[in-house]
């Protein structure tokens, strides 16, 4: 009888790092490749190679684009992975601009530690460069959402519409006529920007993510709270920074606070868009329109309604500026880029605002904001706070609980195991309960890098 492996490189008790190994002696596939972000611990993790025969890894299976789903994959590339990087077109083409802006800042972080000598490494070395992620991308094959791939005589793939981000799917994986679903990321059945997610109709083995398994999204004014804070930041001619994912959540603030400036509920305060790789994932938007709800005008509206810098001299020209605005700029977690400068500048002053959006993992900068702290150490130094803080749950864009609950709820079959990933354990803990309690099924949350066999 034919055995299939399944090895749980990252995503298994933490939010990050997802990396899902199969294997079996007719085909070796990753389902997905992130790097682990959050703890030291977690990260020294990057630094490490795989546990497996990467030069024998036929696939590598991409749900989303974002940097824990794909950001591993140069250091897959350099040590020896030769086979094919699957996704959507969209998805493929995010990652793209994901690992260029990661392994621009992962040079420039090096060359700065080196400069000002804050680094333990002498010298300190990036996690990977720019032409580590050229060699990567001639790998990159685009596929169709919902289309079958054949892998191999007995391994099929199909990549279906998940919501969350532009580009994301739930991956389906017949293998020997067994059902493997991979959930990826769940997006909201209610978003600004994009359809409601579909939903898997069988299901074997089903690895399903777990980031908010505890809870449900609050249901937040989300549009009055902004007006406050927008209200609040001109009363007090200040700044209201919003530490950003550059994927999906930039475009829906942007799209929001066009709307709410529409309506007349806000005035036309000075809107500034600090990403350029949001910027670019602006250009994706306009490729793939089936993908979105936006329609062409409300687009051309949204990015005419706010200024985009893409410099570094217009990243000091806005700081400077002296008038009440809106800076987004990334990273969504505070973990790096073009915020890190906006928070070193102005989180002193009592008239800064800092709003974050979304899930803030463990030790981040970000968690640590929002628990209150009352200095950030940024590029070796530690920077005072005195900026108000300010959180909305509501905007993520993870399925709550609720929602992660029902997106299971078409599947007609009881699933042989469900395997709960991408969570933190105590979330996973209650998660692994709600759905006993509602289907009865039988879940087990694997450590990392267990491995598990799956009879076929």
């Amino acid at each position: 009888m034919e055995k299939l492996q399944v090895q749980f490189l990252g995503g298994s008790g933490t939010v990050t790092g997802s990396k899902f190994y199969l294997n079996s002696e007719e085909i070796k596939i990753l389902v997905d490749c992130g790097v682990f972000q959050g703890t030291k611990e977690l990260r020294k993790q990057n630094w490490e190679p795989l546990p497996i025969q990467v030069d024998e890894v036929d696939f590598v299976l991409l749900t989303h684009g974002h940097l824990d789903h794909c950001g591993y994959l140069p250091l897959l590339v350099k040590q020896g992975f030769k086979g094919n990087i699957l996704g959507t077109a969209p998805t493929l083409e995010i990652a793209k601009i994901i690992l260029e802006d990661s392994a621009k800042i992962h040079e420039e972080e090096a060359e700065r530690a080196n400069a000002e000598g804050y680094s333990k490494h002498d010298p300190a070395l990036p996690l990977y460069t720019q032409d580590d992620v050229v060699r990567t991308l001639k790998f990159f094959k685009s596929i169709e959402e919902g289309e079958t791939v054949m892998l191999s005589p007995n391994c099929t793939a199909c990549f279906k519409y998940n919501g969350h981000i532009i580009g994301s799917t739930y991956i389906e994986m017949i293998f020997h006529g067994k059902v493997l679903v991979f959930s990826g990321d769940v997006g909201r059945e209610e978003d600004h920007l994009l359809h409601p997610p579909k939903r898997p109709q069988w299901a074997d083995y089903l690895f399903v993510e777990s980031t908010y398994g505890d809870k449900d999204h609050p249901d937040e004014d989300v549009e009055g709270i902004i007006q406050d804070l927008v209200d609040q930041t001109i009363r007090e001619r200040g700044t209201l920074i919003i530490p950003s994912f550059a994927v999906e959540r930039l475009q829906s603030l942007m799209y929001l606070l066009w709307k709410l400036y529409d309506k007349n509920k806000i005035p036309n305060i000075p809107i500034f868009v600090d990403s350029p790789m949001g910027i670019n994932v602006l250009e994706v938007f306009e490729r793939h329109p089936d993908w979105h709800k936006l329609d062409p005008r409300e687009y051309k509206n949204m990015c005419n309604h706010v200024t985009l810098v893409s410099s570094y001299r217009e990243t000091w020209e806005t700081i400077d500026d002296p008038r009440p605005k809106i800076v987004i700029a990334g990273s969504g977690m505070v973990t790096g880029g073009r915020v890190l400068t906006y928070i070193k500048q102005l989180a002193e002053k009592k008239s800064t605002t800092i709003l974050l959006v979304g899930f803030q993992a463990e030790e981040t900068r970000g968690r640590k904001l929002l628990e209150g702290a009352t200095e950030l150490k940024m590029y070796g130094k530690y920077i005072p706070i005195r900026a108000k803080v300010a959180h909305l749950e509501s905007l993520s864009a993870h399925a709550g609980q609720s929602e992660l609950l029902s997106w299971m709820e078409d599947i007609k079959n009881v699933p042989e195991k469900v395997f709960l990933v991408h969570g933190e354990k105590e979330t996973m803990a209650i998660y692994k309960d709600k759905i006993h309690e509602k289907y009865r099924w039988n879940c087990h949350i694997p450590d990392l890098y267990e491995t598990v066999e799956i009879p076929i």
